[in-house]
């Protein structure tokens, strides 16, 4: 199955997607994709079925949020949580990551004409030496594309993203680069794996299951939160209409918040500081050259 899907919504959903997108979208949705398993035992199949159906729903996803107007998009792909189920499960699933990210640089041609950039956020040190180089490439090769983003979290927990940001400035303070009132929300949320993107603007979970699962906690202090009882694989455009229609009659407060938290965080970060902005210059620059080692198999 395609990363990137032509079209395939009937015209009454298209109409209803064109008069949804009239009422203002996201610019930024985060999905918790929860439910595979439980489809792959409903419908009596193997798990790695369930999996594999989960990919294809999110396939069909990226392309309802192309056509709403949505410009980027944040998944829950492999939790580090999901290392403690069995070992066949586990590799069922790196095997699924393998080929789908083999099937996305088969496709670079397409992903480069929609300007669609990848980004797999993740303790990646923690994965298989070929899925790092495989991912990692696909970082690489699209990291200049400014059209669409999607954001995969693979072997990742928002506990384990704030732990890392926390070594990162402790090294920092250890080193003298920074001194520990230099450290603010602005310079934390710059050292986590997502400090290139904006906060989400609504989040959505499927399964009926009300919880984060560690899912960037740091991030959606403001956003809206939207759960739907339906499995993953069973998402449909009329949810993810529903869902965006939620966050349409909630957007109003949502964007008041968002904006007293921006301000909060640009008084904290008014005054220029050379040495704050070196040390994340050469931090970022650390990240980027661990990807090209990754790529390269030597990481």
């Amino acid at each position: 199955m395609s990363w990137l899907r032509e079209n395939t919504l009937n015209w009454i959903q298209y109409v209803c997607l064109k008069v949804v997108k009239s009422g203002g979208v996201p610019n930024h949705v985060a999905f918790i994709m929860d439910g595979n398993r439980r489809f792959a035992k409903k419908n009596n199949v193997a798990k790695v079925e369930g999996h594999t159906k989960g990919f294809d729903k999110l396939a069909e996803t990226l392309q309802w949020c192309l056509d709403l107007g949505i410009p980027e998009v944040t998944v829950y792909a492999f939790s580090i949580e999901n290392f403690k189920r069995s070992t066949e499960e586990v590799n069922e699933l790196m095997d699924l990551a393998r080929d789908k990210f083999k099937r996305l640089l088969d496709e670079r041609e397409k992903l480069m004409d929609h300007g669609v950039s990848v980004r797999v956020i993740g303790n990646l040190a923690l994965l298989p030496e070929d899925l790092r180089q495989l991912m990692s490439e696909a970082m690489i090769l699209t990291k200049d594309n400014n059209k669409a983003f999607l954001n995969i979290a693979f072997a990742y927990t928002s506990r384990d993203e704030i732990t890392s940001a926390i070594k990162s400035l402790v090294a920092g303070v250890e080193k003298k680069i920074i001194l520990p009132e230099d450290i603010s929300k602005h310079v934390i949320s710059q050292c986590l794996y997502t400090n290139k993107s904006p906060n989400p603007d609504l989040l959505i979970r499927t399964s009926g299951e009300i919880r984060l699962s560690d899912f960037l906690l740091w991030q959606t202090s403001s956003t809206c939160v939207y759960f739907s009882k339906v499995l993953w694989p069973e998402f449909s455009v009329w949810h993810m209409l529903t869902a965006v229609f939620h966050y349409q009659r909630n957007r109003q407060n949502i964007v008041r918040l968002k904006n007293f938290e921006e301000s909060c965080s640009l008084e904290s970060c008014s005054l220029e500081n050379h040495q704050v902005d070196l040390f994340l210059e050469d931090l970022h620059s650390q990240r980027q050259m661990f990807m090209e080692k990754a790529r390269q198999g030597i990481a």
